[in-house]
């Protein structure tokens, strides 16, 4: 028994090194190393990208974890933290009040501790204008650093001073940015920020006061998930860890398209090595049909068989896959310099995620799309030695193509780890596979009949008969092509379109000044100054405070929810809105916009998601001590990062209308519009401005960053791309031989069959383009509405690229695959085919 496995195993490993020797498999090979190559290539460049774009998101936090608290934070926390040598930072804030001589201020009082920001950099002028610049710094004791607005509204100067509870400070710099501030409506109070250690002397901390503790820590990745372990298991109530997600929702919505954009650029990489895999896996299947046969006629059995194919296949693949592996990390290296210039960053170590992805890819790719013609091979009967037509029928190969497609699948679902993504992308290629199969099937059956009415035209006619006489290797040919077209002109679609219609959901005009706290005697004033000043009819929205009290008539209050996120909402006051019309940044995701006649509500689909509320629900809201009971009418889709002043709860406007309100409005200040804002201030001094052109700038950042490694990520899959196209005019290598030999002998001279060659590769290299270009759109399409949530901005140019790429295409690695079938000997051709 030991005896007969050592010789499959040789017979598996002599069987290896005979088709490496003879050239059967090198095409295979070479398509699996470049395989596996663009796999980890865009594996490793995009996880690195990703991981750097990550990192530096926490400057957005000020540090790579922060802990918020409504009270102090206990020592043990701050001990763990260090034993696990991880750096802390500490920050207090709080609402107050500041003066100067006769003018007062409500202030965002923030008092830092050394070693703050962790991450990101907090950039300080010596102006009220001026850009600023690092430091690391504490602010010295007696000094307070201020936003500029600051100094309008108590009108002094730098090295000013005012009254900070009983301390009197002196403004030594001004806040030009300030990384970790956030959208939460206790930051839209100017900024005023001093020393930890100079806030006892304000006596401003009292019994009672509302005081947000936070702890930042930063440093190794592993001691940062260890301490947010230790952390989740000793939380305890009133106690949050900040995140990207609940503190800058704007930022996390940038960041998640960009981690799409990285995964469709590896998941497309996979669907052109699948392509590229499946077509030599076919002509490797196709020549070795004979021998195969012979094998039988001596004596293998299936199981013999299939143990020696198996053994060969699964050394060839864990050879490649290597290979692949390490050409993928050699390529990235040189990349790594060109991706870091261009995000102006340096890019952490690389991981052995996607060395391990691009294995795994290798051999499921292999061995999945190679199963099919596998199976195939072992059903080869003994009588294809006499009889070319014997062979297994089609249906006992449709379980081993179950088999691959659900490798494919898996594949992806682990390159991506996004369901809905996978299963746009997987849908779309096999959708399009069969649909590209029926229209292929019926463009050639129409080829066949224009070949009767071609008079006057040998070449032509030539071309389309061949076309029609291979139906079947025409129609794989034609959908091979179109799939690899499909997949290169979704690349560029998703280059330009999708990329232009995401940077166009952050136009250059979007809001970047907030004002609230308006009056409703002053709304009209307040109006009347923003359209003297150029900004055309400016919104102001009622903003009103209300408090969450029962759901469907039962009581709701913290306890009533397990997830921190519900605790907190039904722990707090909202604010809630009312209007006509349902905002521009909304969209109707559930129900029916509110009826005016109504008391009703439209919630935000992840408030209502959270707490459990459902269309048809009735909320009761507590509103300056007064019962508001309103029906669930509609849940809405909000776009966070549109910088519009949006709200969780829409009311119809009977519901709200004896409530106290103030209005808020955003709008878009041109850098030189700084005069505006301070002569709003001027005029209503109870106004707040809240400037979030940095949060946007950041924003604009994190975007332009990954448009910049998408695009250079699209190059390298391009190239691999190229791979299918000569992969599927080389595996009609054979059998165009025959046929030329054939036409040959039958008198057909070389310059028609060379001029039939040319006109069928382009008539074929047209009809892939038209079929691609209606695939690509149609993914793209979905892709956009679906998976990145975006109207996508179509045009014309796919349909006009792909004919021309495809003719092109078609032509150049007809040339190239095809070189030497017409200089071939007739009687060559014909002996081998014998």
């Amino acid at each position: 028994m030991r005896s007969s496995r050592l010789s499959n195993i040789w017979l598996g490993v002599r069987a290896l090194r005979r088709d490496w020797h003879s050239g059967e498999i090198r095409l295979l090979a070479l398509a699996l190393v470049i395989a596996v190559a663009a796999v980890t290539s865009v594996g490793f460049l995009s996880d690195r990208v990703g991981r750097a774009l990550e990192r530096d998101s926490a400057q957005m936090l000020g540090g790579d974890l922060a802990l918020q608290a409504d009270e102090p934070i206990p020592a043990d926390f701050i001990e763990r933290a260090r034993a696990l040598r991880l750096d802390t930072a500490r920050t207090l804030q709080f609402p107050s009040m500041v003066s100067s001589g006769e003018q007062s201020q409500l202030v965002s009082l923030k008092a830092v501790s050394e070693g703050y920001p962790l991450r990101g950099e907090l950039r300080l002028s010596d102006t009220a204008a001026g850009k600023g610049e690092p430091l690391r710094l504490l602010p010295q004791p007696g000094t307070v650093w201020v936003d500029a607005q600051v100094l309008g509204l108590l009108g002094i100067p730098v090295g000013g001073t005012m009254a900070v509870g009983d301390a009197t400070m002196k403004v030594a710099r001004v806040i030009a940015y300030e990384p970790d501030r956030g959208m939460q409506f206790v930051n839209v109070a100017p900024r005023v920020m001093l020393a930890l250690d100079d806030l006892p002397a304000t006596g401003l901390l009292a019994p009672g006061s509302r005081v947000s503790y936070q702890l930042l820590v930063a440093g190794a990745p592993d001691a940062v998930g260890a301490y947010k372990r230790w952390l989740d298991a000793h939380m305890k109530r009133g106690q949050k860890l900040s995140s990207l997600e609940t503190n800058r929702p704007e930022v996390q919505r940038a960041l998640d398209r960009a981690h799409q954009f990285l995964v469709l650029v590896a998941l497309l990489t996979v669907m052109i090595a699948a392509v590229a895999v499946a077509l030599a896996a076919r002509r490797f299947s196709l020549r070795h049909q004979d021998g195969i046969a012979i094998m039988r006629c001596l004596g293998a059995g299936k199981s013999q068989l299939t143990i020696m194919l198996w053994l060969e296949f699964l050394l060839l693949a864990l050879i490649a896959s290597a290979a692949g592996a390490l050409a993928g990390f050699a390529v990235h290296q040189g990349l790594v310099a060109v991706v870091a210039a261009w995000l102006d960053t340096s890019l952490p170590a690389a991981s052995w995620q996607p060395a391990l992805q691009g294995l795994v890819a290798g051999l499921l790719l292999l061995l999945g799309f190679a199963l099919p013609p596998l199976a195939a091979l072992r059903q080869v009967p003994p009588a294809r030695v006499l009889r070319r037509d014997a062979s297994m029928t089609l249906a006992r190969r449709w379980p081993a193509y179950g088999l691959g497609v659900a490798a494919f699948f898996l594949l992806i679902v682990w390159i991506s780890g996004d369901m809905r993504l996978s299963l746009v992308i997987s849908a779309g290629f096999l959708g399009a596979f069969f649909i590209f199969a029926a229209l292929a099937y019926l463009l050639v059956r129409a080829l066949g009949f224009m070949r009767y009415r071609v008079n006057g035209h040998p070449a032509l006619r030539f071309a389309l008969a061949g076309m029609a006489r291979r139906r079947g290797l025409t129609v794989t040919q034609l959908c091979s092509l179109a799939m690899g077209l499909m997949i290169l002109l979704l690349l560029a679609i998703t280059r330009s379109d999708l990329l232009q219609s995401w940077q166009s959901t952050l136009p250059p005009d979007a809001p970047n000044t907030f004002l609230i706290n308006i009056q409703p005697d002053q709304r009209q004033a307040v109006a009347a100054r923003l359209e003297r000043a150029g900004i055309r009819d400016p919104l102001l929205s009622p903003m009103v405070r209300g408090r969450l009290l029962a759901i469907n008539q039962q009581a709701v209050n913290p306890d009533s929810y397990t997830e921190d996120r519900a605790r907190r909402l039904v722990d707090r006051e909202f604010n809630l809105s009312y209007t006509d019309t349902l905002p521009a940044s909304n969209e109707i995701a559930q129900g029916r916009w509110l009826d005016p006649a109504k008391a009703e509500v439209s919630l935000e689909s992840g408030l209502a998601k959270a707490l459990g509320i459902h269309l048809r629900d009735r909320l009761t809201f507590d509103v300056a001590g007064r019962a508001v009971e309103v029906v669930v009418s509609s849940v809405r889709a909000v776009k966070w990062d549109s910088f519009q002043a949006n709200f969780f709860a829409i009311m119809s406007p009977i519901a709200l209308k004896d409530a106290p309100a103030t209005f808020i409005t955003s709008m878009h200040v041109p850098a030189a519009g700084h005069a505006l804002t301070q002569d709003l201030v001027r005029a209503f001094p109870n106004l707040t401005v809240f400037d979030v052109g940095s949060i946007l700038g950041q924003v604009q950042r994190v975007l332009d960053q990954v448009v910049q490694a998408v695009q250079l990520l699209f190059l390298f899959t391009v190239a691999a791309g190229i791979l299918v196209l000569g992969a599927a005019l080389f595996s009609t290598r054979d059998e165009r031989m025959h046929e030329v030999a054939v036409l040959r002998a039958l008198g057909a001279s070389g310059r028609q069959l060379a001029a039939a060659m040319r006109i069928e590769l382009l008539v074929l290299g047209a009809m892939a383009g038209l079929l691609a270009a209606f695939g690509a759109v149609a993914i793209a399409w979905v892709l956009a509405d679906q998976v990145f949530d975006f109207t996508l901005a179509l045009s014309w140019w796919p349909w006009l690229v792909g004919v021309a790429a495809g003719m092109l295409a078609s032509a150049a690695g007809g040339h190239m695959a095809l070189a030497g079938v017409l200089k071939t000997p007739p009687l060559v051709s014909l002996r081998e085919a014998a």
